[in-house]
C-alpha cells in the first residue's frame, strides 16, 4: 500500500485545515472554559460538506473516502479536542450505522440530512450497568402492533442532546441459547417519552454534549429497526471498529497540537544561555513525540486503507486506537513538562490537551478491551 496522499484527499485536508485554524481553533479556549456545543461551527461544517465526506453524493455526502475522514477529524482534533470528538461522533456513530446497514428508506429519511449537515446524529449504546461489557445492555425494545415501545436508560452519549437521531441499542427477544438479541433501532428525539440531560461536568473535551438518555415507554414504528435484528450485536461491533479509527485520528490530532507547541517554546525558551532545544533531554523527548505521533498516524492511514478496500481491519482499528491514544497522551504529557511551570497554566493551552485526549484512552472501547480484541484477533 501506498501512503502518498491523492489530490483528492490533500485537497480535503487543506481545505479541513484552513477551516479548523480560521474557525476552530480562535474558538477552542472559550468553548473549553465554557463548555458551550460550538453549533454554528457545526452548521458552517455542514455547508463545506465536511459532515458528509465519507458517504456518497446520492446521500447528500461529498463521496470521499475513510483516509480522507480521518485526516478532516485530524485536523479537527488539532485545532479543538472538543469539536474533534463532536464531529468523528456525528460520522462514525451517528450517521455511519444507517449508511452501512439502512434501507434505502431509511437512508433518505434520516441519512441525508446528516451528511448534508442539516441535523446531527448519535449512537446510544452504553449504560449504567453496560460500558465495556455492552453485552449486558438492559434497554428493552418490545414489539407492539406496529410500533416498538423501548424503556431504558444511556448515558455518556455524544452529541445526544442537539442529535435529530438516536440509534439505539437495545434487547428485543433471546436467541435459540437463550442469549439477548440485542437489536438497533433509529429514534427521533422529538419522541415523546424521549427525556435527553446534560448534566456530566467533564474533565477535557468540554466542548463536546454529553448526555444522559432515558426512555420510558418510547413508541417509534417497527420500521424503524435498523438492518439484522438478529444481527444487531454485529453490527455495532463494526460501527465501532470505525469508530475506533476516528479516535485514533483524533488522538493523532490532539497530540500533534501538543507537539508543535512544545517545539515552538524549547525554540523560543533560553536557560543557561541557550535555547533549551538545544539540550538533549529535551530533544529526546521531541524526537520520541514527532516518532510516535508519526507512527499513530500511518497505522490510521493503515486501518482506513483496509476498510476502504474491503479488507478486515477490526485489528489495525485496535492497534491504531490504542497506539494513537496512549502515544497521544505520553506526548502531551512531555508537551507540559517541556514548558515546565507555564504548561500547567492555562494561557499557554498545553494543559487543556492533556484533558482532551484522556478520553481517546478510555472511549470507544478503553485500552483494556482494545487489548482484548487484538488478542483475540490473534486467535488467543
Amino acid at each position: 500500500m501506498n501512503f502518498e496522499l491523492t489530490k483528492e484527499q490533500q485537497m480535503i485536508r487543506d481545505m479541513v485545515r484552513d477551516f479548523a485554524e480560521k474557525e476552530i481553533a480562535p474558538n477552542a479556549d472559550h468553548v473549553d472554559r465554557t463548555g458551550e456545543f460550538p453549533i454554528e461551527t457545526f452548521k458552517k461544517m455542514g455547508e463545506l460538506g465536511i459532515l458528509g465526506i465519507p458517504f456518497p453524493e446520492e446521500y447528500g455526502g461529498s463521496g470521499g473516502d475513510t483516509i480522507s475522514y480521518a485526516i478532516a477529524v485530524e485536523e479537527i482534533g488539532k485545532a479543538c479536542g472538543g469539536t474533534g470528538l463532536s464531529y468523528a461522533a456525528a460520522v462514525s456513530l451517528g450517521a455511519s450505522p444507517i449508511y452501512y446497514f439502512g434501507t434505502e428508506e431509511q437512508k433518505q429519511k434520516f441519512l441525508v440530512p446528516l451528511a448534508s449537515g442539516d441535523a446531527l446524529g448519535a449512537f446510544g449504546l452504553t449504560e449504567p450497568n453496560a460500558g465495556s461489557d455492552a453485552g449486558g445492555t438492559r434497554t428493552k425494545a418490545v414489539l407492539d402492533g406496529d410500533e416498538f415501545v423501548i424503556n431504558g436508560e444511556k448515558c455518556f452519549i455524544t452529541n445526544a442532546g442537539y442529535a435529530r437521531t438516536i440509534t439505539v441499542t437495545a434487547v428485543t427477544g433471546k436467541d435459540d441459547r437463550g442469549k439477548n438479541i440485542i437489536s438497533a433501532i433509529i429514534v427521533p428525539t422529538e419522541t415523546p417519552g424521549l427525556t435527553i440531560n446534560n448534566n456530566y461536568d467533564k474533565l477535557g473535551v468540554r466542548g463536546s454534549n454529553t448526555s444522559e438518555v432515558i426512555l420510558e415507554n418510547v413508541r417509534v414504528p417497527k420500521e424503524n429497526l435498523l438492518g439484522d435484528p438478529k444481527a444487531g450485536f454485529k453490527q455495532f461491533l463494526y460501527t465501532l471498529d470505525g469508530g475506533r479509527i476516528s479516535i485514533a485520528a483524533l488522538s493523532v490530532g490532539i497530540a500533534q497540537a501538543a507537539f508543535e507547541k512544545a517545539l515552538n517554546y524549547a525554540k523560543e525558551r533560553t536557560q543557561f544561555g541557550q535555547s533549551i532545544s538545544k539540550f538533549q533531554a529535551i530533544q529526546f523527548k521531541l524526537a520520541d513525540m514527532a516518532m510516535e505521533i508519526e507512527l499513530a498516524r500511518n497505522m490510521v492511514y493503515k486501518a482506513a486503507w483496509l476498510k476502504d478496500q474491503g479488507k478486515p481491519f477490526t485489528k489495525e482499528a485496535a492497534y491504531a486506537k490504542l497506539f494513537a491514544s496512549e502515544a497521544g497522551f505520553r506526548a502531551c504529557n512531555q508537551a507540559i513538562q517541556i514548558h515546565g511551570g507555564y504548561g500547567y497554566m492555562r494561557e499557554y493551552g498545553v494543559e487543556r490537551h492533556l484533558r482532551d485526549i484522556k478520553l481517546m484512552e478510555i472511549g470507544e472501547g478503553t485500552s483494556e478491551i482494545q487489548r482484548l480484541v487484538i488478542a483475540r484477533q490473534l486467535g488467543c
